[in-house]
């Protein structure tokens, strides 16, 4: 199938839908559902990265089951503003635009959702706003400083080349995110080179501050390391949440799902199979499920939790899990 004339693939169920904020920035972003609790939905941050290409299996079941499914380009991303003032200058910059787009779209409470730089913004939003947030589901990223400082982090077990700005970059990057290649189509590779030169120099301004908040550098500013704080925050939040992390991850390993279980003691941890780093690509019909029971009832069933891979590294938590 051809693109649109918006250049997003053909994603049946999904609206594209813009919307001007105080900013001034334009802002894309799809969406699917009219009616029901308000689901946000934040894609991670390679390049070539947007909503459509994050959320495109599980923003339409959502939204048939009930949900009113929000999933924005961030700056920087997919269909956003390309104007410099509005390119994004440090992983907080998302924080402001989350703030932003929510106030604008009048989204007062919500769930919220994220997979691997989505997971951070997320996590960032949070912190910064629990009273907006009901429920949270994270997929395989990182969550700051509540991790123990000098913690070793586990390398990505394949070569993971930067991007070139050419289509086989960009193939090769989604064959290291995205486990089952039958999601790789020629339409995603497509759109997502497109965005990825887009947004090539923007990327530029914030990816070190995105290394710095993940531990793979050390941090430069001060000031924007006490900002992003989530030692002594995250781990006190008492909003819902579940954290799912594939195990055949090549990008960030399983093993730094185990870490962040240890600290996160108030968030029922999953270790689904057949998964890697964009675990809702490769399983549609295993995150769906949890997703969709998890934002409805606040709770996974016994079925879909053992599916999913509840963790077995400590004992689950009986009010995010049924246990009969």
């Amino acid at each position: 199938m051809a693109l649109t004339e918006e250049g997003i693939i053909q994603a049946e169920g999904m609206m594209s839908r813009w919307v001007r904020l105080p900013s001034g920035a334009r802002a894309h972003y799809m969406t699917s559902g009219a009616t029901g609790p308000a689901v946000l939905l934040l894609h991670g941050g390679l390049p070539g990265s947007s909503g459509t290409a994050g959320w495109r299996f599980m923003a339409p079941y959502l939204g048939e089951r009930g949900f009113r499914v929000y999933c924005p380009d961030m700056p920087g991303f997919g269909l956003s503003d390309t104007r410099k003032e509005h390119w994004p200058t440090g992983i907080d910059s998302f924080v402001e635009f989350i703030s932003e787009f929510v106030d604008t779209l009048c989204l007062d409470k919500f769930h919220i959702a994220g997979n691997s730089m989505g997971c951070m913004n997320s996590v960032n939003y949070m912190v910064a706003h629990p009273e907006r947030v009901n429920s949270f589901a994270l997929i395989a990223g990182d969550v700051g400083d509540v991790m123990p400082e000098g913690l070793k982090k586990p390398q990505p077990t394949v070569s993971l080349k930067p991007y070139d700005g050419t289509e086989q970059s960009m193939r090769a990057l989604m064959e290291t995110i995205i486990h089952r290649g039958g999601a790789i189509s020629d339409d995603l590779i497509a759109m997502r080179q497109a965005a990825g030169l887009r947004h090539r120099e923007a990327h530029a301004q914030f990816w070190p501050t995105l290394l710095q908040y993940g531990q793979r550098m050390p941090w430069t500013d001060p000031n924007l390391q006490a900002k992003l704080v989530t030692k002594g925050r995250l781990d006190r939040l008492q909003i819902p949440g579940i954290y799912l992390y594939g195990r055949q991850d090549v990008l960030t390993p399983v093993e730094w799902g185990y870490e962040q279980e240890k600290v996160l003691t108030n968030v029922q941890f999953f270790y689904p199979d057949d998964c890697g780093h964009q675990g809702q690509t490769d399983r549609p019909d295993l995150f769906n499920r949890v997703f969709d029971e998890f934002f409805s009832d606040g709770k996974v069933s016994r079925a879909a939790a053992d599916d999913a891979g509840v963790s077995k590294n400590r004992l689950e938590l009986a009010h995010l899990v049924e246990q009969t």
